[in-house]
């Protein structure tokens, strides 16, 4: 039997299987007409969101029977913010994309500590693209180290997210090449951290699920994802929603902040 309480270096292995063998899971019910619903915020939610959100539930509670739990698709359970350690947790990130067919949905789970993200993994098993990063031990990509661009310059960089930001940032940097829209949230910041966008931005309302395991690894891969006041996110407080962020390696990060001081409010 495992330890109720084993370390998070321990359970790298277990993670990577479990999101593993939910992306099988996934892509198996991928495609075909499954039953859809509604709700809050009019998110939409399909048989697969609960399906992959039992299977990771029975895999990483065995694994780690005392960690708390939180996910997009569970019911909160106020006990996760007294647990030393938390799973975080979006079954599918990008369901609209996954109802509809497209390939850009992900399965994201983050270990949380002390407020930071300690593992994480993002799958898109629809590009067979696999991410995983442990604190301390940068970030991967498949089994190969990434990392996100370095430079400070905007002209010329690649950038993803909202319309609205990206409309924003093109009027006070002409040059960058706005990228379509990426539906996994979670997938558009490892991007940054793979090095295929220079610049990501969420805008207000992402919560944890959305966010930690993409956190742990941009800036295990060099770069930095914080708010548009240069805050480092927490996660597993009470309420899970986060305001807008920015994304990017450290230098051009640094540079987006200070672009962005004199106009901030725009970008809540």
């Amino acid at each position: 039997m495992p330890a109720s309480d084993p370390e998070p270096s321990a359970l790298f292995s277990s993670l990577v299987e479990a999101v593993r063998e939910a992306g099988v899971l996934a892509l198996d019910m991928f495609g075909r007409e499954l039953k859809t619903w509604t709700k809050s915020g009019s998110s939409p939610v399909c048989e697969a969101d609960i399906a992959v959100d039992r299977l990771l539930r029975e895999r990483l509670t065995a694994a780690a029977p005392d960690y708390g739990w939180r996910s997009e698709e569970s019911g909160d359970d106020p006990a996760r913010l007294a647990a030393k350690r938390v799973w975080i947790v979006d079954p599918i990130d990008g369901t609209r994309a996954y109802i509809h067919g497209l390939v850009d949905w992900t399965i994201a789970v983050a270990l949380v500590e002390a407020g930071r993200p300690v593992l994480g993994v993002i799958f898109a098993p629809a590009q067979d693209a696999m991410f995983a990063a442990a604190a301390g031990r940068g970030a991967r990509l498949n089994g190969t180290s990434i990392r996100a661009n370095a430079g400070a310059e905007l002209e010329g960089v690649r950038v993803a997210g909202p319309r609205r930001h990206l409309a924003q940032l093109a009027d006070m940097a002409p040059g960058i090449e706005m990228v379509p829209k990426i539906h996994s949230l979670a997938l558009r910041l490892a991007r940054v951290a793979q090095g295929a966008l220079d610049i990501a931005f969420a805008s207000a309302s992402s919560r944890d699920w959305d966010l930690a395991a993409a956190d742990l690894l941009v800036h295990e891969a060099g770069g930095a994802l914080t708010d548009i006041e240069g805050r480092v996110l927490t996660y597993n407080r009470a309420d899970p929603v986060h305001e807008a962020l920015i994304a990017a390696g450290r230098s051009r990060h640094r540079a987006l902040l200070d672009l962005v001081e004199a106009r901030k409010r725009e970008f809540v």
